[in-house]
């Protein structure tokens, strides 16, 4: 059994959510670049103080501050969108950026959001389904009239479609690499099916993982189609020395998560990666032969009066234990 860490492509979502203008997330995007981190991650929400709407809006922001961070998004609502926008504005993303964005897409589970943009929670996995085909096909130069579902148009509108093609076209072919976040087994089904890494939450336990890996797989064998070689995991991090610190993050943690629908997470350690250099190095190992992990996002600690440079200390300190992924 291997003792040694495998490269991990690491990437970071903002750990300053108290400022969530472009500027503060250009700057924190820029401080994980010059750390050496991979990938910088925003999530999609609605409605709340914290609510970052348009996740790739801010990521431009991003892209003008950054030479090589990649550029992601934990969670852009398909079913919220007109499919050929959201390939225009997905694919001016990736030009912006030479080529940096790495689309992670999701259904959204909010009734009040669903409700105030018409979508019948019922309907979210088929609109899902049906409007990221249409973006792939989009992307990959396919006249708009044969890109969009059968029933998007009337004859005379496909007519007039026929040979209208999507500009500007992203940078990287056949399109940004999509992965679906997913939760519950219906939607692990689905991203199973459709060949597409599953991009996992913050609060499910490794064992939890492995068995959502294990549906995901057996869906795609039974579709036909090849299993990816990406496996992302969303963790929430805090590296430290000081055992009082990580004693007091592991209590205040252990009632905050909960998932989707009020679903509530499982033992701290079992979601999180808390501890000193070894317990996390050790964790990791566990992550890497139990579940194949070839990505880590750090996610923000949900959780106040955790001081500045203890996380700053936390971010170098992840940067240095995991070997990067070329």
């Amino acid at each position: 059994m291997a003792t040694e860490l495998e490269p991990l492509h690491l990437g970071t979502t903002p750990w300053n959510f108290r400022d969530l203008t472009a500027a503060s997330l250009a700057g924190q995007a820029r401080r994980a670049e010059a750390l050496g981190y991979q990938s910088f991650w925003l999530p999609e929400n609605h409605f709340n103080e914290q609510a970052l709407p348009d996740p790739l809006m801010l990521l431009a922001s991003c892209a003008a501050v950054t030479d090589r961070l990649r550029l992601g998004t934990t969670s852009y609502l398909l079913t919220l969108r007109n499919p050929i926008q959201a390939a225009e504005q997905v694919a001016v993303l990736d030009q912006l950026s030479g080529g940096r964005v790495t689309l992670g897409v999701g259904r959204g589970f909010a009734p009040a959001m669903l409700a105030a943009y018409g979508v019948e929670s019922k309907e979210k996995r088929r609109i899902f389904e049906r409007c990221l085909k249409a973006m792939q096909a989009a992307w990959q130069g396919q006249p708009l009239a044969e890109a969009l579902p059968e029933d998007h148009l009337e004859m005379e509108q496909r007519a007039s479609l026929e040979s209208v093609i999507l500009h500007p076209q992203p940078v990287q072919r056949p399109h940004p690499p999509v992965w679906v976040a997913a939760f519950g087994p219906k939607a692990l089904a689905q991203a199973g099916r459709l060949g597409l890494p599953y991009l996992a939450s913050p609060m499910e336990t490794l064992a939890q993982l492995v068995s959502n890996w294990n549906r995901h797989r057996e869906a795609g064998a039974e579709a036909g189609v090849p299993a990816p070689d990406v496996v992302p995991v969303m963790r929430s991090v805090l590296i430290a020395d000081d055992e009082q610190l990580l004693r007091r993050v592991r209590e205040g943690l252990a009632g905050t998560m909960r998932g989707p629908a009020g679903v509530e997470a499982g033992p701290v350690d079992e979601w999180a990666l808390i501890g000193t250099v070894a317990q996390v190095r050790d964790r990791l190992l566990e992550y890497q032969q139990e579940l194949g992990l070839t990505h880590l996002i750090a996610t923000r600690l949900r959780l106040e009066g955790i001081p500045a440079d203890a996380i700053a200390d936390s971010m170098v300190a992840l940067r240095e234990l995991v070997p990067e992924q070329r």
